[in-house]
């Protein structure tokens, strides 16, 4: 049994890393700004599920509070940092670009300095698939140079990829980056394209299709990111021996450092993905063909030939599947 801290742990992603670490037997402190960029009810939902187990705790407290997360940190002394805390969404960034510095960067700060701090035996970060950018070349590979971003949110992600590198450096922490890719299913965000086409189409109103549809996503259902999370927690990343300062690979480092990718190593269709969801609702949706939005990207596609090598895991939930399985869960939540 570990002693695992989550952050983000009424999020989306969050909340279901909590139930994977507890099933597993591991005491878990869950740490929460709980803040409203979406419906704060949905959170606490999350949370109530959690709270009766035992070996759960929940905090209270935005990571961006930086004595109070020193106070945190000396009285939790966690084992594992899992960080999956973030202000999260690449079109709010374009409104709202302050709070992403403020969760994505300050916070980040406050959790690698106390894991610096407490002798953590190693963080687990959230990162994105967003940091690709402005990359074409496909699959997204975990060995790519990813300096283009073409959105503030990127950025910070690819911010946090550079400062965890550099506390593995200096320190010797062990940090591992998940690029997590399109992530869906029960208890979603509801700023995301699967809960928001869901309840235009319940409700009878257009929904916005992007790009004309002609985009392409490499949608993972949320089960299969958090298995990828469980096994890497244990997975502690150790120095590339092989690792060269005139040909540096951006995944590995001479440092404890390691970034994977977590996807589904399968772009589905934007409009093949409305079709699916249709016929799951048993209704057509109306829809609204707007251009590409700025921030956004055409395509993802992750290859995961670094996750199935280290811990020979294969995200394989298909997209009907997935997608089922959410509507099932929206439909009982919501009582529709």
């Amino acid at each position: 049994m570990k002693k695992i801290l989550v952050t983000g742990a009424a999020g989306f992603i969050g909340f279901h890393s909590v139930r994977r670490y507890l099933k597993a037997g591991h005491a878990v402190v869950g740490l929460d700004n709980m803040n409203d960029y979406y419906d704060v009810n949905l959170k606490k939902g999350r949370l109530a599920l959690l709270t009766p187990d035992p070996k759960f705790r929940f905090i209270k407290m935005d990571i961006a509070d930086r004595e109070s997360m020193a106070a945190l940190f000396a009285d939790v002394k966690p084992e594992i940092v899992v960080h999956l805390a973030a202000q999260a969404g690449v079109r709010y960034s374009l409104i709202n670009p302050h709070a992403y510095v403020d969760s994505n960067i300050t916070g980040f700060l406050n959790i690698i300095e106390g894991c610096r701090h407490n002798r953590v035996e190693h963080l687990i970060f959230a990162s994105s698939s967003s940091v690709y950018g402005a990359n074409t070349l496909m699959p997204f590979s975990v060995h790519h140079n990813v300096d283009h971003p073409v959105s503030l949110y990127a950025a910070t992600k690819k911010a946090n990829e550079l400062m965890a590198h550099t506390y593995a450096c200096l320190y010797g922490i062990p940090c591992t980056g998940l690029r997590f890719f399109t992530v869906y299913g029960p208890w979603g965000r509801p700023d995301m394209a699967l809960f928001l086409f869901t309840k235009a189409i319940l409700e009878n109103r257009p929904i916005d299709v992007y790009n004309e549809g002609k985009m392409q996503r490499d949608f993972t259902y949320i089960d299969d990111i958090v298995e990828g999370v469980f096994r890497l927690t244990e997975k502690i990343p150790e120095p590339n021996p092989d690792w060269r300062a005139d040909l540096p690979d951006p995944a590995t480092s001479f440092a404890p450092y390691k970034i994977y990718n977590i996807g589904n190593n399968n772009p589905v269709e934007l409009l093949e993905f409305i079709n699916i969801l249709e016929k799951e609702l048993g209704k057509t949706a109306k829809k609204q063909m707007l251009p590409l939005q700025p921030g956004d990207v055409p395509a993802t596609y992750a290859d995961i030939d670094d996750l199935m090598a280290d811990v020979g895991f294969r995200p394989d939930t298909s997209i009907k599947d997935g997608v089922g399985h959410f509507v099932k869960w929206y439909r009982e939540y919501y009582n529709e």
